[in-house]
């Protein structure tokens, strides 16, 4: 049987805008009390709880630098003081600044591994303990297609999303037997702030012939977040683009 969400206490990192967002108020929908992880982007944050809280839902608005060991303790202690314990995690805080082959710096791909990699670690590590003594608890990590087709970021970027997917297949196999699953979802294509700032990027990439909306990544986050019996997967949202 499918594991509810009510009651829950979600933590959804990078959750101003974008992927994140629609997928702290599905969240919400589904019955989850959210805790709206940013920071950069206070009005939208804001704008994102009330919408959370117009669902009946308790919502916490954090903003902290998941990078950041430091900062990362201190975001999940808010959490679990004023929220709850953390049942459910959403990796999602994430860059891409595009850069050739010719422009990409080592302080590029330090970035980009600190952004989209090691606050996935952080975050998880974090939220484990209670996760392990509960015997029950849910994480998402939002990868990239670029991992799987190289994108057209960078290979900083492509190198961060591909280890999101190495990341969760260690958790998956590991706390498997812990009732803690841990899932990728691979968006591409998708209409957010972050994909128009990528050049080239045309609805006629993609073979059902448009850009995702966020709400259809947030739909399978949330099919994810119910199901125990889904562990160490990775599912692809691109239109087609890339198939296996």
């Amino acid at each position: 049987m499918p594991d509810g969400l009510t009651g829950r206490i979600a933590l959804v990192t990078g959750a101003s805008r974008g992927i994140g967002r629609a997928i702290a108020i599905a969240l919400a929908n589904a019955g989850a009390d959210v805790a709206v992880n940013y920071l950069t982007h206070d009005r939208e944050a804001g704008e994102a709880a009330e919408e959370i809280r117009s669902c009946g839902r308790r919502c916490l608005t954090i903003k902290a630098d998941v990078s950041r060991v430091q900062d990362v303790s201190l975001l999940v202690g808010r959490v679990q003081k004023e929220l709850g314990p953390i049942a459910v995690l959403v990796n999602n805080a994430g860059i891409a600044r595009p850069r050739t082959l010719e422009e990409i710096t080592e302080e590029d791909w330090d970035e980009a591994l600190a952004v989209n990699l090691k606050s996935a670690f952080l975050v998880t590590q974090a939220v484990l303990p209670h996760m392990r003594a509960e015997r029950w608890g849910r994480i998402v990590s939002i990868s990239s297609g670029a991992a799987q087709s190289g994108g057209g970021v960078g290979p900083h970027y492509a190198a961060s999303k591909a280890g999101i997917q190495g990341l969760m297949h260690f958790y998956a196999s590991h706390l498997a037997s812990e009732g803690i699953t841990a899932n990728t979802i691979a968006p591409a294509l998708i209409t957010t702030d972050m994909a128009a700032a990528i050049p080239g990027l045309h609805p006629g990439l993609v073979p059902v012939g448009r850009f995702g909306a966020v709400e259809e990544v947030a739909a399978v986050a949330v099919m994810l977040l119910h199901n125990g019996y889904i562990t160490g997967q990775t599912i692809n949202v691109n239109g087609g683009r890339y198939m296996t």
